[in-house]
């Protein structure tokens, strides 16, 4: 795709030249997850207690979406049933449910700030002549790319049903009219950029 990586500014934070293509894919990656993880908690009403949101309960079963099952797993054990020694399943059941009661909307929230983040970044950028544009991160924004990376990775994982890293390498061999071709590339790729993103961290 791009051989564009993240480099370290001075004084902190990160840079990487995109080209309209490579924005263009970001962001349609970044929109794409917002989607699926799904729209926010609407605002409270006027008059309304404040601190009722935060203790507003989530779900506690885990989603049916492979890839939102990963994004947001069990805390304990886990889809099988297995889990920490001498506990029996049912039980570590009931604490994923507990755990995930008061702790997904939560985690929800945070990766759509994640992505939006991304989002926005890439729409105040402008490529020049050349067709590059120079994106830095300063503040809080490589840690929030560094989430939404590592959830767009996730989310094409399970897609592509990749487990572990070392899976990975056998969808280098993929024939160019595979339909997977695209998607395995796109997460090659993502991964090149959280690592660069990672180092200058």
């Amino acid at each position: 795709m791009g051989g564009g990586t993240f480099e370290a500014l001075k004084g902190g934070g990160a840079a990487i030249a995109l080209d309209e293509i490579e924005i263009s894919i970001l962001r349609s990656l970044a929109v794409q997850l917002l989607e699926l993880i799904g729209p926010g908690e609407p605002e409270p009403a006027e008059g309304a207690d404040p601190l009722a949101a935060l203790f507003a309960e989530g779900p506690s079963e885990p989603p049916s979406d492979p890839a939102l099952a990963r994004l947001f797993p069990d805390a304990y054990g886990s889809p099988d049933g297995s889990g920490d020694e001498g506990v029996d399943a049912a039980e570590l059941k009931a604490r994923s449910a507990e755990f995930r009661r008061f702790t997904e909307n939560d985690l929800r929230s945070r990766k759509r700030d994640d992505a939006l983040s991304v989002v926005r970044s890439l729409d105040g950028l402008t490529p020049a002549g050349d067709g590059a544009a120079v994106l830095e991160l300063t503040g809080e924004l490589p840690l929030r790319w560094l989430g939404a990376l590592n959830d767009l990775r996730l989310t094409i994982a399970s897609r592509l049903d990749i487990t572990e890293d070392d899976e990975s390498a056998a969808l280098f061999r993929l024939p160019d009219d595979d339909p997977r071709k695209p998607m395995v590339m796109a997460y090659l790729w993502l991964g090149g950029l959280q690592e660069t993103l990672i180092e200058t961290l």
